[in-house]
């Protein structure tokens, strides 16, 4: 009898509450910070080389910022209810002080937004005629001065705003590694570290994501991409994925040495349940292969041709945003696999298909960045050519 009951579970611990839709928000939430941050090394580091990325990385920002709620709406039972958090303000709740931030980083990122583009909304106004131009007049929000000294100031301004994004989008979140570290209750997920790992990955997300996008929307537009600013982002890459996957692993081997309680969950928990994607996954085709590609580019460059770079990069992006989904995977459903009791482990989850939190939603959501992007291209172009405003330069 006693036999039989180590693999018993409460009723209310049979399945997974928090699911795909919860691994999704912190996921996007970290490509809004750190595509902000890619944008942020050009307007206040002054790193010339970025320059040819620096309005996509604001850009992306915001499109993935105004749909990183999305998943929570899906998620709640009564999405109309989520205004709350924001009209009745809570000071003492991390989910009510995440609305506050929430807010006041989409202002800053819409305001530096409109600063950088002021230029051709003003342009763009003065060409149009009828509905287009009144509309344009409003958001230019008549201010029509767009001389040198104009764009300075502009420039100056968005300074200061990239500069006070950098802590904003750092807290944004930062908040979420927060939540989880902060459950005392779960093994996986209480410890200080959580909060700092959800933050460099979330860096090394946004990092991918912008080469990913820049080498994409370069070729298609017929354009040369920029090698020293793509050479600038797989050193920048290969920093962030070192330091996440080396805080990775030192919390597990903590854990591991220190042969406490903890371990006697997490460790099953991790050369069992979730073996595949995190061992498989998220560390050996995630993290070693990304971390080969990007040392070789970084250390060997003089011996690569501008093709075996711009793939090679490319490549390393793309399994480095699988390598950071699988890690909140692994963190969001992996610390729920286990009971709360300590005694047994849930069945692994697989997400449905088609209903409301199943991957076809998913999907559509995290299309819907990318679509934002493309309306927005085509009305004020996100590539940087070398003859741009002064405003934009250092």
């Amino acid at each position: 009898m006693h036999g039989q009951s180590m693999n018993f579970l409460f009723p209310n611990d049979v399945h997974i509450m928090w699911s795909l839709m919860i691994v999704l928000y912190p996921y996007i939430t970290g490509l809004v910070a750190g595509a902000f941050i890619v944008g942020s090394l050009y307007h206040v580091f002054g790193r010339t080389e970025l320059k040819p990325v620096s309005r996509l990385a604001m850009v992306a920002s915001l499109s993935f910022l105004l749909v990183a709620t999305l998943p929570l709406l899906a998620h709640l039972g009564h999405p109309e209810r989520a205004l709350n958090i924001v009209i009745t303000p809570h000071f003492t709740s991390a989910m009510s002080a995440f609305g506050l931030i929430y807010a006041m980083y989409l202002a800053l990122v819409v305001l530096e937004i409109w600063l950088i583009f002021r230029k051709e909304i003003v342009e763009l106004a003065q060409r149009s005629t009828g509905p287009a131009r009144a509309i344009l007049k409003v958001v230019s929000l008549g201010v029509y001065d767009i001389s040198e000294k104009a764009r300075e100031v502009d420039h100056r301004v968005v300074k200061v705003l990239a500069a006070l994004g950098i802590p904003a989008a750092c807290i944004l979140h930062g908040y979420v590694g927060f939540m989880f570290g902060s459950v005392k209750a779960n093994a996986f997920w209480s410890t200080p570290l959580m909060p700092i790992i959800f933050l460099f990955s979330a860096v090394t997300s946004g990092i991918a994501m912008i080469i990913v996008l820049y080498e994409t929307l370069t070729v298609v537009g017929g354009r040369k991409i920029s090698g020293d600013c793509l050479q600038s982002l797989a050193g920048y890459l290969w920093l962030f994925a070192t330091l996440t996957v080396t805080l990775e692993i030192l919390e597990i081997v903590t854990l591991s040495y220190a042969q406490d309680e903890e371990w006697l969950v997490v460790g099953p928990l991790i050369k069992d349940k979730i073996a595949f994607s995190f061992i498989g996954i998220q560390m050996v085709f995630g993290s070693l292969i990304p971390f080969i590609m990007l040392a070789i580019i970084v250390t060997m460059k003089r011996y690569l041709t501008a093709g075996m770079r711009n793939v090679m990069t490319f490549v390393a992006a793309s399994i480095l945003l699988i390598q950071v989904f699988a890690m909140r995977w692994n963190v969001v459903i992996g610390g729920q696999i286990f009971s709360k009791s300590g005694i047994g482990f849930r069945e692994n989850y697989v997400p449905e298909l088609g209903s409301r939190e199943g991957v076809a939603a998913a999907l559509l959501i995290f299309i819907i960045p990318f679509v934002i992007m493309s309306v927005f291209n085509h009305f004020l172009p996100l590539a940087v050519e070398d003859g741009d405003t002064p405003a934009e330069s250092h």
